[in-house]
């Protein structure tokens, strides 16, 4: 596999990252719960350094990280801002759903197939913590 697929593929994940990060401030944004909102702000200091974590990746291999998380993404942002909702469980299902479907199911989905080992790695790796989330999401959700 070419370094440019690979770094084509790090970067569509990357910009799913930057979305993540961008929700979880809408989210923030949003929650009157101090304690709730220090959870929030964890999980989105997660995947900052997720994200600086595959920029890194993204260097090594000789390419250009993005910066942002693209213009359909910003879009997506802007609207998904507006349809937050305003109490605390359906805020913590907003952020479920993104979690559980954006942040694990399409990126599976973007990194099925152009990555070499250490890259393959680094994903799961973030994938996996990105299941955390959910689970710890859906406790949260039931207290």
């Amino acid at each position: 596999m070419a370094k440019k697929d690979v770094v084509k593929t790090l970067n569509q994940f990357l910009k799913g990252q930057y979305m993540g990060i961008h929700a979880y401030e809408h989210h923030i944004q949003k929650l009157t719960d101090p304690e709730i909102k220090r959870v929030f702000q964890r999980i989105q200091q997660d995947h900052k350094n997720h994200a600086l974590k595959v920029a890194e990746r993204i260097q090594n291999l000789g390419g250009v990280p993005v910066d942002d998380e693209g213009m359909i993404g910003v879009v997506q942002g802007y609207f998904g801002q507006f349809m937050i909702p305003d109490t605390t469980v359906g805020i913590i299902e907003s952020a479920l759903k993104g979690e559980g479907y954006y942040g694990i199911e399409v990126s599976e989905e973007i990194v099925k197939g152009d990555l070499d080992p250490e890259s393959r790695q680094l994903i799961e790796e973030i994938l996996d913590k990105d299941r955390e989330h959910v689970h710890f999401l859906q406790h949260l959700g039931r207290k």
